[in-house]
């Protein structure tokens, strides 16, 4: 049975002791936060679970084996580099650092001690996503050469962080997921909420090897919740909508094709191909079931997670790249 502590139990952490109650081989032992009130109101729903306001109780804990942290940005290197360096196997909320550098010292220090570091990914684990990496990589959608991605909705805005960190994380990592790749060179521009300092709104665009391009509208100012993806191949498209509840992914027959017309040597035809669209069957389950059931198994099974220290490295790396670029005015960020 492997024995998980809990940190933070504000927004994500009562979604994590949730799912992880659903594992036959894990179990909560510990609960930290700084809010009393949050930790009086606990035992009340899960009676065995000890509950503290210092992460000294978790790291002193011989019994146990890995943390969980769900605190903001800020705090996710001191807290798992605390935990790692306490013995205990890590899984960090995304993103995983707020810079590069954090990052590269946090997976050299889980690498020394040979603890797992993972990073809460989570649409990795979702149905929708596992079943488009098995169509792109089946072929059917062709080369797959522009994506258009949209994340938006109105807050929560945070203090810690600003929108590429609280939303465009999402699409790299499924960016890295699908095509295990890094991109070539980002450009981003947005505006910032002046009270805040942080930014609210970008547009990015992102250039990956093989011509694929990919543009990302990130907002925390819209008035409905956007979560859409469309992949543009040389067969077909695709459309991605997590939001949807049971049509999360739709292919279209269409396309668009380039015939030179060897009666016109300077112009080109044309063709626009308009067929039918089809809905993949897709199991219903939370990601976050999946992850949480990832991390107890990589500890069981001493083996790499799927959504490793590595791959939360490269998130970073894009965030970072993003938002210097988007603070330069749009200036072109070479990765």
């Amino acid at each position: 049975m492997v024995r998980i502590g809990v940190v933070g139990y504000g927004y994500w952490g009562p979604n994590i002791v949730r799912n992880i109650s659903r594992l036959p081989n894990a179990t909560v032992a510990w609960v930290c936060d700084i809010n009393p009130k949050i930790l009086h109101e606990i035992p009340f729903s899960y009676p065995t679970i000890k509950t503290t306001n210092s992460f000294r109780d978790l790291l002193h804990d011989p019994s146990l084996d890995a943390v969980i942290i769900a605190t903001p940005t800020s705090t996710h290197f001191p807290l798992a580099q605390q935990a790692i360096l306490a013995g205990k196997h890590v899984l960090v909320e995304k993103p995983m650092t707020p810079t590069v550098k954090e990052g590269k010292k946090l997976v050299a220090i889980a690498k020394r001690k040979k603890k797992i570091l993972m990073v809460d990914h989570t649409f990795i684990y979702t149905q929708a996503i596992v079943k488009l990496k098995s169509i792109i990589e089946s072929g059917q959608l062709g080369h797959v050469f522009y994506i258009d991605s949209v994340r938006m909705n109105l807050g929560i805005l945070q203090k810690d962080v600003n929108v590429i960190y609280d939303l465009a994380t999402h699409d790299f990592s499924i960016m890295d997921y699908l095509f295990n790749q890094m991109p070539k060179t980002m450009t981003a521009t947005g505006i910032a909420h002046k009270k805040l300092k942080q930014e609210t709104v970008a547009h990015l665009g992102v250039t990956y090897k093989n011509d694929l391009f990919v543009h990302c509208h990130v907002s925390w100012l819209s008035p409905i919740k956007i979560r859409r993806m469309i992949f543009v191949g040389t067969k077909k498209m695709l459309t991605y909508d997590d939001v949807d509840p049971s049509e999360k992914l739709k292919i279209y027959d269409k396309g668009i094709s380039f015939i030179k017309d060897p009666k016109q040597s300077l112009q080109l035809r044309i063709g626009y191909r308009s067929g039918s669209a089809v809905i993949p069957h897709i199991t219903i389950e939370e990601g976050l079931f999946g992850m949480v059931k990832e991390f107890v198994n990589a500890i069981e099974k001493n083996r790499r997670p799927l959504t490793d220290g590595a791959m939360g490295l490269r998130v970073v790396r894009c965030l970072e790249a993003a938002t210097t670029s988007l603070r330069a005015k749009g200036k072109l960020v070479t990765l």
